[in-house]
Parts: C-alpha cells; sequence; structure tokens
C-alpha cells in the first residue's frame, strides 16, 4: 500500500455561543475546521483534522510510503522541514497528517483506534470547559447545567481579567455541577495573561475562597522557571504545555519542575500526545489533551496512555458534516467500534455549504491581548 495524495477540505463548528478567553473571543461562535483527505492506491482513505499549514512542505515525507510506517513517517515530517524548523503553525500541519495516517493504520487494521493503542476501556474521562469568557453569568450557568447534565464533575473557567468576578464566576460553574458531585472541581485559565507576581496575588484572592485543581497557562509558555516559583506560591498545581510545538520543548519545564498538569494540545496529533504522555510518566506527572474539538483522535490516545488525568470536552456537537462514533456522557467520552480514528465526513455536505469563519479574528483569541502581562491592576472594564 502506498500514499498517492492530500485533499484539503474546510468545514466549520458553530459552537453556538461566543467562544474565547482572556485575550479575545468569536462573537459570531463560528470557527473553522481545516480537514485532509489522505489517499492510497487501495482506495481507502485517512481523515485529519486540525490545521492546513505547510502541507504542501510536508507531503513529500509521505508520498509513496505505507501509511502503516506512522511514527517513521512522523518522523519524516519533522525532518523535513528541519533547516526552518516544525514549530508553530507547521507543527499543527504535522498533527493534521499524524491523525490522517493513524486513521489509516487503525482502518487497514480493522480496529478502532483506541484498541489498537493498547487501550483496555473505551471511556475517557474529561472535563467540562466552555471557553466562556463571552458568556454572560446567566449563559454560564446555563452551558455548565447541560455539561452537568451529562455526568461532569468538574469544570474549567476561563478568566484571568478580574478576581472577584473570576470567584463569583467559579461558584456559578460549581453550582451547576453539584448535582454529580458536592465539590465539584475547578480550573481557571488565564492563557498566559499574568506576568510571575501578578499570579501570585491574583491566585491568593482566588484561593481565600476557592481550592483550585489547576491553574492553566497562568505564565508565558516558555516561563519554566516563573511556573516552577509560581508553583511552590500556591495551593492549586500548575498546568501547561498545550502550545509547545514539539517534546523538546517540555525539557525546559520538566528540568525546573514548572509542571504539575503536563498538557498537550489536541491540534498537534496523536504520535506527539503519546511522546509526551510517555515523557511525563517517567516524571510522575498527569497529563491532560488540551482542546478534542480541534482533533477528536487524541482521545483514543487518552484510553490507551497509564497517566491520563482528565480531557477537555468543550461542546457537545460535532462539525458541520462530521460524524463521530463516539458519544459524551458519565463525564466523558465513550469511544465507538468503527475502525480507524471514528471520524467520517459528508463530503459533499462539506463542499456544498462553505461558511466564513475564523479563530483569527481582530480581537480574537489567538490574537495576545495588548498588555496582556503588563498591567498593574487586573479589572473588567480595562480594555
Amino acid at each position: 500500500m502506498k500514499i498517492t495524495g492530500y485533499r484539503l477540505l474546510r468545514t466549520f463548528h458553530d459552537w453556538g455561543r461566543p467562544v474565547g478567553d482572556a485575550n479575545g473571543y468569536v462573537k459570531s461562535g463560528v470557527t473553522e475546521v481545516p480537514l485532509v483527505l489522505l489517499d492510497t492506491d487501495e482506495g481507502v482513505t485517512g481523515i485529519g483534522m486540525g490545521a492546513h499549514h505547510d502541507i504542501d512542505r510536508l507531503f513529500p515525507a509521505l508520498e509513496g510510503e505505507d501509511p502503516r510506517a506512522v511514527t517513521s513517517l512522523y518522523d519524516a515530517m519533522l525532518a523535513r522541514v528541519f533547516k526552518t524548523g516544525h514549530a508553530g503553525g507547521t507543527f499543527g500541519g504535522v498533527g493534521t497528517l499524524d491523525m490522517a495516517l493513524w486513521d489509516l493504520k487503525a482502518k487497514l487494521a480493522g480496529e478502532p483506534l483506541w484498541r489498537l493503542l493498547g487501550a483496555k476501556d473505551r471511556f475517557v474521562t474529561g472535563y467540562a470547559s466552555g471557553l466562556d469568557i463571552a458568556l454572560t453569568n446567566e449563559q454560564l450557568h446555563d452551558f455548565y447545567t447541560l455539561m452537568g447534565e451529562r455526568g461532569f464533575q468538574s469544570g474549567k473557567l476561563k478568566g484571568g481579567r478580574d478576581a472577584s468576578y473570576d470567584l463569583k464566576r467559579l461558584a456559578i460553574v460549581a453550582d451547576a455541577l453539584r448535582r454529580n458531585c458536592p465539590t465539584p472541581a475547578l480550573m481557571l485559565d488565564a492563557n498566559e495573561s499574568w506576568n510571575l507576581k501578578q499570579a501570585v496575588r491574583y491566585l491568593h484572592r482566588i484561593e481565600q475562597e476557592i481550592d483550585l485543581a489547576w491553574i492553566e497557562e497562568p505564565l508565558r509558555r516558555w516561563d519554566a522557571s516563573g511556573h516552577a516559583r509560581l508553583s511552590g506560591a500556591i495551593r492549586a498545581a500548575v498546568a501547561t504545555g498545550e502550545n509547545l510545538t514539539g517534546l523538546e520543548q517540555f525539557r525546559p519545564l520538566f528540568d525546573a519542575n514548572g509542571v504539575d498538569v503536563v498538557q498537550a494540545g489536541a491540534v498537534w496529533g496523536i504520535t506527539h500526545f503519546l511522546r509526551v504522555a510517555v515523557a511525563a510518566h517517567s516524571r510522575d506527572l498527569p497529563v491532560s489533551p488540551v482542546g478534542l474539538t480541534a482533533n477528536y483522535a487524541v482521545t483514543a490516545a487518552a484510553a490507551a496512555v497509564p497517566n491520563h488525568l482528565s480531557s477537555e470536552i468543550q461542546d457537545l456537537s460535532a462539525p458541520f458534516g462530521v460524524d463521530l462514533d463516539q458519544s459524551i456522557e458519565d463525564g466523558g467520552v465513550v469511544l465507538g467500534d468503527k475502525p480507524g480514528v471514528g471520524v467520517e465526513i459528508d463530503e459533499a455536505a462539506i463542499v456544498a455549504h462553505q461558511r466564513d469563519a475564523s479563530w483569527l479574528s481582530n480581537g480574537g483569541p489567538h490574537v495576545r491581548s495588548h498588555r496582556a502581562g503588563l498591567r498593574l491592576i487586573t479589572h473588567l472594564e480595562e480594555e
């Protein structure tokens, strides 16, 4: 069997609510979902989702190769962009092709990916995460009530702009999830919007009233020593890593003891997640994939690693034209039995129903907020 070509598609995810974080939000609640279809000479197609960045430069590493050699082909893609580097958007292209390769491998084996990777249990525990900074308090309660009805006992709030406001909203999340647990686990995500001392002051204020399970991305992603100092100054665990593009970028955090919950962005692919999980496991650290809506296949990988803590579940719906062989219940994801990663697409419907949708809108969550980390006073009305 040989890889013969690829096709690019774009569909969209309608979240039904504005989505974003401390850096900004997408008011429309409609975002793009890039898809890659990886074709073979035997008529079997692998599906990848995540990003289209540099697919044209990466594909020569795969062309004419047997798709079952997934990890070798992953390294071949990294080698292909050796001089310019695989960080940033290029790593998203690697992750998307990596998902398509694993999809092909599992389909050819006639097994669902979670089984192929060695998992025994098809259930993957998760936590609710609404990308919710732009929601009103009423909308916030409604979202987490809906997630509570699906059995979730933990939730993550987007915040970091105003401690008093975040305390009120964390209480709303807890109240909505209390139907399943008297003391729901609560997390706060600042999305790299603080400097170190700002983070210490902010979290001391939060921890006067609430025991956080973790604080996520409190500082810039590369600040290993800062994360270590923060972890020693607060009760909450420090979670970070979702924006690190490559296993080698985790080394400073590990060496500095700067991370308590090791995160990996789902958009970066399955092989990346598996390697990060093994590296974390060697240090007795739990791992948690972030943003499964960007690459649902990582859920199967989460089922197969021994140190999986919890996966971020951001929505109950799928992108347009995408069918998922899974259900969300009992506070997690129940994976299905279809061979492959469990993603099927209606290509004709996707082509016929294109919508303008982008995370990269002005003031959106992927554009760093003005003067983030440079504020003396955090306040919602500052911007």
